[in-house]
């Protein structure tokens, strides 16, 4: 989290699972909690032991595992190889609610998924009413 903006900022869990944060600014980052499978479902699914799409990447450490994501990604720009990150041909909807996992300002709406994808961990909002963003294509 304390690297340059761009890269990858990957550590475990619980000492079990990898979790995978792009670094956005002085010491922060936003931690990739689920996402859409489009290619290599087949190696995901294999990595992962499950045939449920919808279950290959819904949640951080999910992600990480059906991604191959380890320790060796830490540092490196999320802009170049391995890592693919393409523009939005449309705009999206993008919703916000209450952040999972964590016992401290856990009402701080710091959590964000695309509005009606099926691929999302979790519960959607926990408490606070979430709030809808349209996100143009540009971003």
């Amino acid at each position: 989290m304390f690297g340059p903006v761009g890269v990858a900022y990957v550590y475990r869990i619980y000492g079990l699972h990898w979790c995978m944060n792009l670094v956005c600014s002085d010491a922060s980052a936003v931690l990739l909690r689920a996402l859409m499978p489009l290619d290599g479902i087949g190696r995901m699914k294999d990595r992962r032991k499950v045939d449920n799409v919808l279950s290959l990447c819904s949640g951080p450490a999910k992600l990480a595992q059906a991604l191959n994501i380890t320790n060796m990604l830490d540092g490196m720009p999320v802009h170049a190889p391995p890592f693919l990150i393409k523009q939005r041909d449309e705009s999206v909807q993008i919703e916000s609610g209450t952040r999972i996992g964590i016992r401290r300002a856990i009402e701080t709406p710091w959590r964000f998924w695309q509005a009606g994808s099926p691929y999302v961990s979790g519960k959607r909002s926990l408490g606070v009413s979430s709030r809808t963003l349209v996100m143009p294509k540009s971003v």
